[in-house]
């Protein structure tokens, strides 16, 4: 979890391929309405996401349901919207991508993404660092990530 451009999509892609995990991407579940919103420069409001946040709440629990493992990648920038994720699921742990505001607008401005540099402010705005997660500073390399995220939880041992 983090702001947008903070690196979910590959550190997520890049776990869940190591792991042999599914990936899903929050993105492809937003509304055709909500992404114009915001390629239009205009931030969500929660009334936006929480038909968002259900659709993935949704498929998390049907993948528990089929025990399969999963890396999902998404903001998830406010503690309600973490514990709409988690709802009644077992096993929930976030990684927080941690990065400057600096750092994630160079990153940013470097991407064809929906989601512009200049909403980055919104995004920082909105955001609540979570308290009970494994926060990660995302200035290190994707390898060496991985590896932190590996030994923190125990996984693929």
């Amino acid at each position: 979890m983090g702001v947008s451009g903070c690196g979910k999509t590959i550190i997520g892609t890049t776990l869940a391929d190591k792991l042999g995990w599914e990936f899903i991407e929050s993105d492809s579940y937003h509304s055709l309405k909500d992404v114009r919103k915001m390629s239009n420069g205009i931030p969500l409001t929660d009334a936006d996401r929480w038909p968002w946040l259900e659709r993935l709440h949704s498929l998390l629990a049907e993948r528990q349901t089929d025990g399969i493992s999963v890396i999902l990648a998404c903001s998830a920038l406010k503690e309600s919207y973490r514990n709409m994720l988690c709802k009644g699921l077992w096993g929930c742990e976030y990684i927080y991508l941690k990065g400057s505001y600096d750092l994630i607008w160079e990153r940013m401005r470097q991407r064809e993404h929906f989601m512009k540099p200049a909403m980055l402010e919104s995004q920082f705005n909105t955001l609540e660092e979570p308290e009970d997660s494994l926060t990660i500073h995302i200035s290190q390399p994707v390898d060496q990530i991985i590896e932190k995220i590996i030994s923190h939880f125990s996984l693929g041992k």
